[in-house]
């Protein structure tokens, strides 16, 4: 057999070879496209079946009478879980979706009477014409400024819990996690953090709130509150754009609650956001007594350089940057100062026992006013 010859056989050899393996790699592929195929289709499958299984009745035989109460106040998130704890729905989340998406609005609080037999459309006509009901059972005044620790104790008083048994449940990281996975505008895992004291410090929002029983449930208590942090975020999430100190919820409720804390009635609450944000541009550490406060777990009328030593990631004179979490919950000024500082060259300011604030440039200009205002005054 000649070269030539001998050439043309290995080369009809080795195209073959190719023809197989390029037989075989589209058999793979095939197969593993058919694979993708099914379980793509078993997931969508599944997801519509879900779906279709929530937007049913829970029960089209069953007509026997549930009575329902909504509070007034109640927000779509809290009534369509009202609804699954009654067992009117079967999803809340897949209820709530719904009334998103058919834009319905105008729910009023009252006593209702639903059956398992009612579909969405039915359940939504109804809550649409509720009877009003009277008078609150109570109202939760929550002061701004106030930490998580004094909220509680408000809360005892006003329902017969014990401050205990509340701290029990905002500490309990099954709860918290749980809060996290229903308020992810609000909440996220940094509150999980294991430096962080109690998740849910600086999250309950101050105001007023009203209650129409006369002992609801401490989740119901939180909820309510969440749910007005919720709505009051909103407005400022789309300012923490381009901000470097302040890109979360967490870290905007961070900020606000050191400047709630260090605000008086004739504070200018912009100004000391100017101070911490300079302090952070500078690279210095905030030096915040209200921070040292916290960490030592105690109010004192006078921070004295022996507490500046508490070893705490809460000690903003031990520690750069902004503390793990909020130390107190904010309101809605200081929310706004957190993101508006005002425009100043100021490092250092000085709350006088007259309620007066004063800002300095330098801190030999600080000390100075220290021994006018504070050291000579008592």
């Amino acid at each position: 057999m000649s070269d030539n010859e001998s050439k043309k056989d290995l080369y009809k050899k080795n195209l073959q070879e190719r023809h197989r393996e390029a037989k075989t790699i589209r058999k793979i592929v095939f197969i593993v496209f058919i694979v993708i195929l099914v379980v793509l289709s078993g997931i969508i499958g599944g997801g519509y079946l879900y779906i279709k299984s929530a937007l049913e009745p829970v029960d089209p035989t069953n007509k026997e009478p549930i009575e329902v109460t909504i509070p007034i106040g109640s927000s779509p998130t809290a009534i369509a879980r009202i609804l699954e704890e009654n067992d009117i729905v079967k999803h809340a989340k897949v209820f709530r979706y719904y009334t998103k998406f058919k834009n319905e609005s105008g729910f009023q609080a009252g006593e209702y009477t639903f059956n398992q037999s009612m579909n969405f459309d039915q359940i939504i006509e109804s809550l649409k014409s509720g009877i009003l009901m009277g008078e609150p059972a109570f109202k939760l005044v929550i002061p701004e400024g106030k930490q998580l620790e004094e909220i509680a104790t408000i809360i005892a008083e006003q329902t017969g819990y014990t401050k205990e048994e509340i701290m029990e449940k905002v500490d309990d990281p099954t709860y918290v996690k749980d809060l996290i996975s229903r308020f992810p505008n609000t909440l996220s895992e940094e509150i999980l953090n294991k430096d962080i004291k109690h998740p849910l410090e600086g999250y309950l929002f101050p105001a007023t709130y009203p209650f129409y029983e006369k002992k609801p449930s401490i989740e119901s208590i939180i909820e309510t509150m969440l749910e007005q942090t919720d709505k009051i975020l909103v407005k400022y999430v789309g300012l923490m754009e381009g901000n470097s100190y302040i890109d979360s919820t967490h870290k905007l409720l961070t900020m606000a609650s050191l400047i709630e804390e260090e605000a008086t009635a004739q504070t200018d609450r912009e100004q000391i956001s100017s101070v911490f944000y300079n302090r952070l541009n500078d690279g210095m550490p905030l030096q915040t007594d209200p921070t040292v406060l916290y960490a030592l777990g105690e109010h004192k009328k006078r921070v004295l350089y022996d507490h500046l030593e508490v070893n705490s990631p809460y000690n903003t004179y031990k520690n750069q940057g902004l503390t793990p979490g909020p130390i107190a919950n904010a309101g809605e000024s200081s929310l706004s100062a957190a993101l508006n500082p005002a425009e100043t060259d100021y490092l250092y300011f000085l709350a006088a026992p007259t309620g007066e604030v004063y800002y300095s440039k330098t801190l030999d200009e600080h000390n100075a006013k220290k021994a006018q205002y504070i050291t000579n005054q008592q």
